[in-house]
């Protein structure tokens, strides 16, 4: 009875010693804290929760051993002591034992579900390893368990997000948000998810969602950077330059940020603010591919540069970034028969369902399957508009969004392709790294953000005209021009729901209204002035300029002001943005083609409304552009090739108003019967230049192969 007593009485001891440790643990004060808990542990070594509160108080401080035993010693005791095992579980996470770790935590919430710190710890592990299915479970888990909470709702959705479940993701931050008002992360995600959902709507939401965030206090440059490209896809250029901007005050090395900013200015017009930013952005990380692409494409809409020293730029783009990749080229082993079907691959850009639909769906709905095999590498998901407008014209389909450029130029060698077709050139989202790597034995621009060269040399051929690269202007492309016997480098599709063309406004109005339906990116000064000129010499003429950049109310003002230092007074502009902008295209009387930099599909739009343009003609091949067209439909008298020119044929062609009339009328049937729509023709056409293109790698490798025996 007396050893009773004796047992008890330390019992009692070391549970009042283990408590003043909680209280030293509550004020601070480890060291002391721990004395006290292994004088409670000397007093009765089986009090579990003295060793799991010294298992506690050494994790704080690091002694990963000593905390890892001491929590050991608490489960020996009580193996159903679920904080132990939340502890190991942080502590063999922290010692690397990632395995270990997670069987702690998996035991934790299994003995103790309500156990709510232990689910973040659980699913970090699991993300870091890979184990997203099962990370997912924990994390609708917790939702269940804990069904008021906001934390747990903002870890699933932005998992979701994270694993582009996106509208899911969406439907649980939206109750984060509803339970905890005041969340600012869970605000910021819910930004993040609505912006990758992508339509005016979500992205108007998401702006506010950013906002919100900032308001409740969260200062991030991440999250500026992020309301920065919202207010950008929603055209809002100037309010996207501030939040840059904001995010550059926290942190002025992001090369990321300097690059956004750089698009930005470029959507503005504003171009050597946009080339300045991205040449910060490539000082601070030299191998930012996407931030040079962008600045080469800032060049070519520049008035200033010669054509020279725009491909100059180029080319240093192919030795900084491409050239370095030719250690990774090896022998293609495809078969050299000349004739048998030929393995035809296309790229797919994340943007193929927008203009670039016009001109791709053509020649991929009449490639002949008894000539081709085509491979599509599609950069956008399953789930995405494009893939019912091409998948059915494929023969093979592969979502390639997710490949590093490594991982799909290995797949496409690995598929054999005999003939590889960039369709984006420098624009957004390009893989001219795949190219780089030459996983095809032939490889071929064509279209290419407006139809200039890439610059790699890795690329052997350009798809394009005689008009649009005439004789002479090789010097001036990386790739050899392939030059189509007739037509332009592309037939065209009109989109649907275009209607009819209308009677000439001018003859209902009396004065004659010039229009272009194009970026600010291409009104420069020299283009400005010029059309000032126009609008002068045509007595009370109007002018239409309507494009998605013209959507922001200080872009309008910018080029108001513009045309004023010539004398036009407002009145006499139609500044703004309309879509789709069929009816107002049918209330312009002439096109004004835009310059050094032609526009592109607009002007093919321009033409199908019955609408004739001017353009003119300079540099290879996107100054040509206008004029390949002009010249396919059997118009060339609308191609200027000096300023004074251009004004010439636009005061003409507006003072002529019964001959422009008859144009009118008869403009559509002009384009429909030209070359410029035949898209079976032009396919046969495409075709060909492909086999040829091919015939040459046969015969010179041929050539090699013998030289070698």
């Amino acid at each position: 009875m007396g050893l009773g007593r004796s047992q008890k009485d330390l019992a009692l001891e070391s549970m009042r010693a283990r408590k003043r440790g909680n209280d030293l643990l509550n004020e601070g004060k480890l060291e002391e804290a721990v004395c006290c808990y292994q004088h409670a542990l000397q007093l009765f070594p089986r009090d579990a929760d003295a060793h799991l509160n010294l298992g506690y108080v050494f994790s704080e401080q690091g002694l990963w051993p000593q905390a890892r035993q001491a929590l050991q010693q608490a489960l020996t005791i009580n193996p159903l002591l679920a904080d132990a095992f939340y502890l190991l579980g942080v502590v063999s996470r922290a010692e690397g034992a990632i395995a270990d770790a997670q069987a702690s935590l998996e035991a934790a919430i299994r003995i103790n579900p309500d156990l709510q710190v232990a689910y973040p710890e659980l699913v970090q592990i699991l993300v870091d390893t890979g184990q997203h299915g099962l990370a997912e479970q924990v994390l609708r888990q917790g939702v269940k368990q804990f069904a008021g909470d906001a934390h747990s709702r903002w870890m699933l959705g932005h998992f979701l997000f994270n694993q582009k479940n996106i509208n899911e993701a969406i439907t649980h931050l939206r109750s984060a948000v509803a339970l905890m008002p005041d969340f600012p992360k869970a605000h910021e995600s819910l930004g993040l998810a609505l912006q990758a959902r992508g339509t005016k709507s979500s992205l108007l939401e998401a702006v506010l969602s950013f906002r919100t965030a900032f308001s409740l206090g969260l200062q991030q440059a991440t999250t500026y950077n992020c309301l920065g490209n919202a207010l950008q896809l929603l055209g809002r250029h100037g309010e996207a330059i501030a939040s840059y901007e904001m995010a550059l005050s926290m942190q002025p090395a992001s090369a990321a940020v300097l690059s956004n900013l750089g698009g930005a200015y470029l959507a503005k017009g504003e171009l050597d603010a946009a080339i300045s930013s991205h040449m910060k952005a490539l000082q601070i990380q030299p191998d930012f591919a996407d931030a040079y692409s962008n600045m080469l494409l800032v060049l070519n809409y520049h008035p200033d540069r010669s054509a020279a020293e725009i491909f100059a730029a180029y080319q240093a783009f192919n030795e900084r970034f491409a050239r370095p990749l030719r250690c990774e080229w090896s022998a293609h082993t495809n078969s050299r028969y000349k004739n048998r079907l030929l393995r035809l691959g296309y790229i797919l850009p994340a943007f193929s369902a927008g203009s670039l639909r016009h001109f791709l769906e053509p020649l991929l709905a009449h490639h002949d399957k008894q000539v081709v095999d085509v491979y599509a590498y599609a950069e956008f998901d399953t789930s995405d508009q494009p893939t019912s407008l091409y998948r059915r014209y494929a023969d093979h389909w592969l979502v390639s969004k997710e490949m590093s450029d490594q991982q799909l130029a290995q797949r496409i060698r690995a598929d054999g392709i005999d003939v590889l077709v960039d369709l984006v050139g420098h624009t957004a989202s390009n893989r001219l790294l795949v190219f780089a790597r030459k996983p095809a034995p032939v490889s071929v621009a064509w279209l290419t953000g407006n139809g200039y060269t890439t610059g790699l040399t890795a690329i052997d051929y350009i798809l394009t005209d005689r008009l649009s690269a005439p004789v002479g202007s090789e010097p001036l492309f990386s790739e050899t021009p392939w030059r189509l016997p007739e037509g332009c480098f592309a037939a065209y599709r009109p989109a649907l729901g275009m209607g009819d063309v209308s009677p000439l406004p001018a003859t209902s109005r009396g004065f004659v209204t010039f229009g272009s339906f194009t970026r600010a990116v291409r009104l420069n000064h020299r283009t400005v002035h010029v059309w000032a000129e126009i609008l002068r010499s045509v007595e009370h003429s109007r002018l239409v300029i309507d494009s998605t950049d013209f959507s922001d109310s200080e872009v309008q003002s910018a080029f108001l002001q513009k045309f004023a230092a010539y004398g036009i007074d407002s009145t006499r502009l139609d500044i703004g943005y309309h879509s789709p902008p069929w009816d107002l295209l049918r209330g312009v009387d002439i096109g004004l083609d835009c310059f050094p930099h032609n526009s592109g599909t607009t002007l093919f739009e321009t033409l199908y409304m019955g609408v004739p343009y001017i353009t003119l003609a300079g540099r290879p091949s996107v100054g040509l552009l206008g004029s390949a067209i002009l010249t396919s439909l059997g118009r060339p008298e609308w191609i200027a090739h000096a300023e004074e020119d251009y004004v010439a044929k636009a005061v003409a062609l507006a003072k002529d108003i019964v001959s422009l009339s008859t144009v009118r009328a008869g403009l559509r049937t002009e384009l429909a019967s030209s070359a410029l729509m035949d898209e079976v023709g032009y396919s046969r056409r495409a075709e060909s230049a492909f086999r040829s293109m091919w015939v040459n790698w046969c015969d010179a490798a041929g050539q090699i192969a013998v030289a070698q025996r």
